[in-house]
């Protein structure tokens, strides 16, 4: 393929420190000017003026341009953006899993920073800072008051640089602070284990540079392990997207040689285009085929694949090509709906705009633009029920999201009902020991739908849900 293909993201919950996760299709970009219409350039260079010489104080004029492209972009949709040098530069860091940070993944409890988990051997790790860890003050900033992206900035820096993290343990019933040098921190987006003896479980958390091989080498431990396996379940839930080549490579490693995975349809030449399991979609230049050292078996392993309402854009991909081929049984709650292609197009050296160019459609033809990829099985989040998966944002939340294209859209107006009431029960959640709570980590013995998949790939009875159905897509209201 002649260029780099990407597709955007969204993440639910949790933020790796240091690290983005929103990223898109790239291209180079076209030297191609349409031609621009006078009487609406000559009314955005008469607002130029008087705002240049009427407003109140003055205004700098490179400010007021890239304000003005930031503003027409934007406009189009949720995931067209321009991007300034910082944010071009934050972006292209994101799309290959490396950052300069300390290597925590955290989330927000109380207006205070808590580690949901150190990347193993980064600075933080080393240091001994444990899951759970409040983070209170990040040098001489009270991180109270402070959102995930800003904590997030505040740690992120230059290599070898350093940055003083004040952590309150509260099973040690202490607060002390932490220097941590700052590194390149790796991200590991595939973990893997055998869950049982002959059933084993792949969660790829995003689709980044590494994650293929990454993949490759979590899927030939799995076989090491256990040469004959049973089962496999491929976990993409709260999986945001990502790369296109990686989401194409991943359904190729278990689908037959040469089938469709996904195709994509827009209005320039570029954007119409079928992407196939055949290395020459998804093998970098340079680099041979990265599925090549897979076990053959991987074709043929019974395998279900975990998904939710977190599940976007490249995973939908991935769930989508095998739920059409038939390969997996697809199991959890519908998936968020993002079925649009963003390309990224250079302005100059540090410059960029992230563009909406394309949908894409499953093998079989199916956009799930705002509407996402229904299981074959539903399954709540718990055994007591879908606890908090209202709450979730998906594309057809989303203000100016595109519709699909195949039908109209209807409102559900019990959708902010029960939202209300996911609230308050996080509320009171929110006040119960960690342990009590009912939202355990995903691979755990506590993983009620993963306990569930493990069901299904054994043939045992499967607690289906008895409230989800299908969502429709929605109606868009046009004033």
């Amino acid at each position: 393929m002649g260029h780099k293909l990407k597709i955007a993201g969204w993440v639910s919950i949790g933020v790796v420190a240091g690290a983005l996760t929103t990223v898109s299709l790239q291209t180079v970009a076209r030297g191609v000017m349409s031609p621009l219409p006078l009487e609406e350039i000559q009314q955005l260079s008469a607002v130029f003026g008087l705002v240049k010489t009427d407003y109140v104080e003055p205004v700098d004029d490179k400010k007021l341009i890239t304000d003005a492209i930031s503003g027409m972009v934007a406009s189009l949709d949720p995931h067209s953006q321009y991007f300034d040098k910082k944010s071009f530069s934050e972006f292209r860091e994101g799309t290959t899993g490396r950052f300069v940070g300390v290597g925590i993944e955290i989330t927000q409890e109380d207006g205070l920073i808590k580690i949901v988990s150190p990347i193993e051997g980064s600075p933080a790790f080393r240091a001994g800072l444990k899951t759970n860890d409040l983070i209170t003050k990040i040098d001489d900033t009270a991180v109270k008051g402070l959102t995930l992206s800003e904590a997030v900035k505040k740690m992120r820096g230059e290599p070898q640089t350093k940055v003083t993290l004040m952590v309150l343990r509260k099973d040690e019933s202490r607060t002390f602070p932490v220097t941590i040098t700052r590194e390149e921190i790796k991200t590991q987006s595939v973990k893997a284990k055998m869950i049982e003896p002959g059933y084993g479980w792949i969660r790829l958390s995003q689709f980044q540079e590494r994650t293929v091989d990454d993949f490759v080498r979590k899927a030939e431990e799995l076989y090491r392990a256990d040469p004959h396996l049973k089962g496999l379940v491929l976990d993409l839930r709260n999986d945001p997207g990502g790369l296109l080549d990686a989401a194409v490579a991943v359904s190729a490693a278990f689908l037959p040689a040469n089938v469709t995975v996904v195709t994509t349809n827009g209005q320039l030449a570029e954007s119409k285009a079928n992407y196939k399991a055949s290395p020459e979609f998804y093998q970098r230049r340079g680099s041979g085929d990265p599925l090549k050292r897979l076990p053959a078996a991987l074709k043929t392993v019974p395998l279900v694949v975990l998904v939710n309402e977190g599940s976007a854009s490249a995973s939908e991909i991935v769930a989508g090509a095998l739920q059409d081929h038939q390969r997996a049984t697809i199991m959890g709650s519908q998936t968020f709906g993002k079925g649009s292609v963003q390309t990224v197009r250079p302005l100059g050296p540090d410059t960029g705009i992230k563009l909406t160019t394309a949908r894409y459609y499953t093998p079989s033809g199916k956009s799930i633009q705002a509407k996402g990829i229904v299981p074959d099985v539903m399954l709540d989040e718990t055994a007591e029920g879908d606890v908090f998966a209202s709450l979730r944002m998906r594309e057809a939340d989303l203000e100016k999201h595109l519709v699909s294209g195949q039908g109209e859209e209807k409102k559900d107006p019990a959708r902010e009902k029960a939202r209300d009431e996911a609230r308050k029960r996080l509320e009171e959640e929110a006040k119960k020991p960690v342990v009590e709570r009912k939202m355990p980590e995903f691979g755990t013995d506590k993983d009620f739908q993963l306990t569930q998949a493990l069901n299904k790939l054994k043939g045992a009875p499967v607690l289906v849900s008895k409230t989800q159905t299908e969502r429709k897509e929605e109606k868009k209201e046009t004033p």
